[in-house]
């Protein structure tokens, strides 16, 4: 058998096919499975050896990294594209930094990935060729922005920490545009959104996504995303465009630039004021506080208010009373009271005083009674003694020499007359 490396698959297999020794009829063909034609087709393919130590030049596009340690990407030139994979062993060994866009030269042997029917090339070995076009245009482009100072740090401005404006320029039907709205309905639903929506490759992208930006940044939002999807060097190229990049480091609010995935970067990421590694990740970041953060903020506010509230409501409540208190002291009422209890008390002792004045008179006049009632004439004379008056001018005969003619004499009993003779 023979191999024509010029002919199409389709061909070969028409080829060699007819090369077995089973003889086509006029009227019947050949039946197969497609796991029997894509073995079939494999097993050519892999006892071919041309096919199995081959040389390959090309460039490096759709380069994809996973945690398992291999490395996916496709070969490419100008006409076709081929898939290749270096397994993890391979891979460990390799001493060049592959990059999305560069020119490489790579060793390994052709085969078939059975499951989806793709012929890829298993590489062993990689020689770095030189920069890819892309590639060489986008160092150029770095060096001379940053040399302008596009990139400096002092030009980072910060990310405002509750938005209540967010600008988004990416394609309105992509996926990218699907995830950020989502992320931003889960986490700051009190947002308001303005999509300038824009073509996000090709050549028509470039002054699109120049001109959504400046129609952005007259609705002055507080902070813009700048995102798309993941995608190869020629896709994502519109955001290594010069004219973006300046139009990202004008822009008047801050941008977060989310483009492709985490290991894609983009001359807008160093321009812009912050670089996320995808776009729902520019979307998390634009919303720092969440909704569940201000439901938390205002739950504590709300709980110090109360707190505020109540001890405010504790302290005027003692005031208040302090006042009543003070009041009801120099109240009206209180001063008559008190001057009803101090009349009550004067009247107390002044009433105590005359009791006391009266017992003490009483006493008085009952010594005073009883040194009378010893005095008393009429007491002496019941003890058989007289009282003698003379009768013409009633004076007291104290001596003999008073009498004379008619005198009273008074006893105990009563008093008869007496005369005293010379």
């Amino acid at each position: 058998m023979l191999f024509y490396p010029f002919l199409s698959t389709s061909t070969f297999i028409l080829f060699k096919l007819s090369s077995q020794s089973m003889q086509p009829t006029l009227f019947s063909s050949v039946h197969l499975t497609v796991s029997q034609l894509t073995f079939h087709i494999r097993k050519q393919l892999e006892d071919d050896p041309t096919l199995q130590d081959v040389w390959v030049d090309g460039e490096i596009s759709n380069l994809s990294k996973p945690a398992s340690g291999h490395i996916y990407f496709t070969l490419k030139d100008k006409n076709a594209s081929l898939r290749c994979v270096i397994w993890k062993l391979d891979a460990a060994r390799l001493r060049v930094n592959l990059q999305d866009g560069m020119a490489v030269e790579v060793h390994g042997r052709i085969t078939v990935y059975e499951p989806q029917g793709q012929y890829q090339l298993i590489v062993n070995l990689v020689q770095p060729k030189g920069e890819g076009r892309l590639y060489q245009e986008y160092m150029r482009l770095k060096a001379m922005l940053e040399a302008e100072g596009l990139f400096d740090s002092e030009r980072k401005r910060s990310i405002p920490e509750r938005p209540q404006t967010i600008g988004v320029v990416t394609s309105a039907t992509g996926a990218a545009l699907r995830d950020m709205l989502n992320t931003l309905r889960r986490r700051l639903p009190l947002a308001r959104v303005i999509l300038a929506a824009s073509p996000v490759q090709g050549v028509e992208a470039p002054p699109a996504l120049v001109n959504a930006l400046v129609s952005l940044n007259k609705q002055n939002p507080d902070v813009i995303l700048l995102a798309r999807g993941g995608g190869s060097i020629e896709d994502l190229w519109a955001f290594n465009d010069e004219r973006v990049v300046r139009a990202v480091a004008d822009s008047k609010a801050p941008i977060i630039c989310g483009v492709g995935h985490e290991t894609d970067f983009t001359l807008c990421d160093f321009a812009a004021d912050l670089r996320a590694p995808t776009p729902t990740a520019a979307a998390e970041l634009a919303t720092q506080t969440t909704v569940d953060d201000l439901r938390a903020q205002l739950d504590y506010y709300t709980a110090r208010l109360t707190d505020l509230t109540s001890n405010l409501l504790a302290e005027q409540k003692a005031g208040l009373s302090a006042l009543a208190s003070r009041l009801k002291y120099v109240s009206p009422e209180r001063r008559i009271q008190s001057e009803y209890q101090h009349l009550d008390e004067l009247s107390r002792r002044a009433f105590s005083a005359m009791n006391h004045r009266i017992q003490l008179q009483a006493s008085r006049v009952d010594g005073m009674s009883k040194r009378l009632q010893s005095l008393n004439p009429e007491g002496v004379l019941s003890r058989g003694y007289a009282i003698i008056t003379r009768k013409d001018d009633g004076r007291v005969v104290g001596k003999v020499s008073d009498a004379g003619g008619e005198m009273k004499v008074r006893v105990s009993d009563g008093e008869f007359d007496v005369s005293r003779k010379s």
